[in-house]
């Protein structure tokens, strides 16, 4: 009874001590202000002044929760303290000046005895209500600091921080190893099939090493059918003389004797044309026929090794034809000091392909490499291992510092929600309404899904990374794995942008592109549209007389050159003057789309973004809007965190959510009345039954 009486006398005189931030909140809101409560003329206003200083101290903790009492229009006005209550107060107290003033206070409900009177100031219930709502003012201010704030207020070390800094150094330089390796694997690749092609591929020459846009030569090709058993009787004598390659290169059986090569053909089933009367029999089923060509072929040729076989190539039904062969080989380019040389087995494939039936039959080399086990030097076998493990020890590592992190920020999401569960819960039974969608998305932290995100990619990238290492894979899954890793690593930089928005100069970038977002997205959707309807028009007009509209893809990347200004003048050159007019429609194509997207579409694009930039720079001049919750919360002085207040705010036992109650209500979705049964919290609004004994409500 004495802590209760306390409570209420220490929220009698604390309307007097609220702050000016949480009076313009309430000013804001439209709710009354509690008048001033005031006792008779037997006292000297210094008297006073103490009474109250008193009162003040010995509730200090009180103090800072009045102004949350009449936050809002809707809050059900509270009850005034009894007169067995202040008596209690002023008992509790135990000062004996003190308690003659309450005394007054106290006669007649409350009326003080004198001529000017006194208007009881409003309390807010018990003070176990009064320490919730206190409680929950100071876990949600502690939730929106930043970690340099949460330091200082709790001094809890930042563990989240500190995982990310080691983890963007671990993961960085996981990668860059990573690439190196990579590089230096794609790169051997690509070297290799070069040098196959100019071994196995009849007519390969040096322009065709290198892409060039536009291509300088067209597709290797064969056009006659002497040039098509020519050019497979030139893949197999270079197969037959491998061992004059410049190369180390063998072949994949254990006694390096030539292995046997595959050719398969691929024809329809039925497919014979008799052009000079327009007519044809034609049956669409394809129908696959593989055999090896032994070493003999080598002598005879594979023309009439095919005719000893009774093998007849019908060329107005073949779809296309393989020729398969594999070659082993050790690179030592990428020996070090402590690494050892890789093993490869290259799976060559030559690809005829006549699908289109145009008479020009291209040509194509494949090299898929496979990574074997080494049998080499024992020695320098046991000293690679030194590199082995050191790699073995940084993925290892990543995937720990990873786990940690997803454990930390899941676990910080979580409790999130839960704390945004305690907030509804407690709005709507004080305030009679529920958060709105701008209070709730305030415990939704976008930086911490996108941490658990990389930190899934990275997990499985760095595990994948081992395999490869370890060549536990028969099939190198290096672009997979790098897939993984660079997605990872590019939004773990990104996160780098979460902690320099602590700092006023960086964070106008990101709320600027935060408040740009909505706008830019449907300025996007409308110039997409536009976009789409050049994109099909120039496909389907030009398609057919330029190179560069030849696929709805190849024309979407022109049309964005062309907004950007890149080779426009070729654009328009290259284009068939075979017809009048469809080279005026380009003409008039081009000039339209260039002008009306570099003119006006940037241009707004670019007014979007301006025009939320200026909405910043104002909010940081006159004020961010607030939320009903950021209302709730109000701010918190500096003082704050050295009084050790945040240190020993906790919930209560009864705060808690059930874990399967609280992820049905996260993953599902529910809504609540707010007449429903109690929620495990003592309401802030007294019970209408007790109006009739603290002598009625302030209107």
């Amino acid at each position: 009874m004495r802590s209760s009486c306390s409570c209420g006398l220490g929220v009698l005189e604390m309307s007097n001590y609220s702050s000016s931030s949480s009076t313009e909140q309430i000013k804001h809101l439209g709710a009354p202000a509690a008048p001033k409560a005031t006792t008779s003329d037997i006292r000297t206003d210094n008297e006073k002044l103490v009474v109250r200083q008193k009162i003040n101290n010995s509730n200090s903790n009180y103090n800072r929760s009045s102004s949350a009492g009449a936050l809002s229009e809707i809050v059900p006005a509270p009850h005034y303290q009894s007169e067995t209550a202040l008596k209690g107060s002023c008992d509790s107290i135990g000062i004996g000046d003190i308690r003659e003033d309450c005394n007054e206070m106290t006669i007649n409900g409350g009326s003080p005895s004198g001529d000017e009177g006194v208007v009881e100031s409003p309390v807010l219930g018990n003070s176990q209500t009064s320490l919730s709502e206190e409680r929950l003012r100071r876990k949600l201010q502690f939730f929106f600091m930043n970690p340099i704030e949460k330091w200082q207020a709790k001094r809890r070390f930042p563990y989240k921080f500190v995982v990310q800094v080691i983890k963007i150094i671990l993961v960085t330089l996981q990668l860059c190893l990573f690439a190196h390796s990579r590089y230096m694997h794609v790169n051997y690749t690509w070297d290799n099939t070069i040098t196959f092609s100019h071994m196995f591929l009849r007519g390969w020459d040096i322009t065709m090493e290198v892409s060039t846009y536009p291509p300088e030569t067209g597709p290797l090709s064969v056009y006659v059918i002497e040039d098509f058993f020519k050019t497979i009787d030139y893949a197999i004598d270079g197969y037959a003389n491998l061992g004059e390659a410049i190369g180390p290169y063998s072949y994949p059986n254990e006694d390096n004797t030539m292995a046997p090569m595959q050719f398969c053909l691929y024809r329809y089933k039925d497919g014979t044309i008799f052009g000079f009367n327009e007519s044809y029999v034609f049956n669409p089923e394809i129908d696959t026929l593989c055999l090896d060509l032994d070493s003999n072929v080598t002598t005879i040729g594979s023309r009439k090794y095919l005719h000893q076989k009774d093998i007849h190539i019908n060329f107005s039904a073949l779809v296309k034809a393989e020729l398969s062969f594999a070659i082993k080989t050790v690179n030592f380019k990428a020996a070090g000091p402590i690494t050892a040389p890789d093993c490869y087995q290259f799976d060559i494939q030559i690809l005829f392909n006549n699908q289109d039936h145009d008479g020009q039959m291209t040509l194509r080399l494949e090299a898929e490499p496979k990574r074997l086990i080494c049998h080499g030097d024992v020695e320098f076998i046991k000293n690679s291992r030194i590199d082995d493990a050191l790699r073995s020890a940084l993925n290892i590592l990543v995937i720990v510092i990873c786990a940690v992190s997803f454990a930390l920020c899941a676990r910080a999401i979580y409790r999130a929600q839960l704390l945004r569960m305690i907030t509804s819960d407690f709005f709507r039974q004080v305030y009679g309404k529920d958060l709105t969608i701008e209070g709730k998305m305030e415990f939704v932290n976008m930086w911490y899904i996108m941490i658990v995100c990389n930190d899934i990619l990275l997990i499985i990238g760095s595990a994948l990374k081992e395999q490869i290492e370890k060549k536990h894979f028969i099939a190198d899954d290096w672009n997979l794995c790098s897939l993984l890793l660079g997605i990872g690593n590019l939004l773990v930089w990104f996160g780098v942008l979460r902690y320099l928005g602590f700092f006023k100069t960086y964070n106008v970038v990101i709320l600027t592109l935060k408040k740009a977002a909505p706008k830019i997205l449907r300025f996007l959707l409308c110039a997409l549209l536009i976009y789409a309807g050049f994109t099909f028009c120039g496909w389907l007009v030009l398609g057919p007389y330029h190179i560069k509209f030849r696929s709805l893809s190849t024309t979407s990347e022109c049309l964005f050159s062309l907004i950007n200004g890149d080779d426009m003048f070729a654009t328009f050159t290259i284009m068939s003057e075979k017809s009048i007019m469809l080279w005026w429609f380009c003409r008039i194509y081009l000039y339209s789309f260039t002008s009306l997207y570099i003119y006006v579409v940037l241009s707004l694009f670019i007014s979007v973004i301006m025009d939320a930039y200026d909405t910043i720079k104002k909010y940081y001049k006159d004020g961010f809007p607030q939320s009903d919750l950021r209302l709730f919360v109000g701010p918190y002085h500096p003082n704050d965190f050295s009084s050790g207040v945040f240190r020993d705010d906790d919930f209560d036992c009864d705060q808690r959510i059930n874990f399967l109650e609280s992820l049905k209500r996260i993953f599902c979705s529910w809504r609540r009345d707010s007449g429903r049964g109690p929620t495990g919290y003592t309401s802030l609004a007294p019970k209408a039954s007790s109006s009739s004994s603290t002598g009625g409500y302030i209107s």
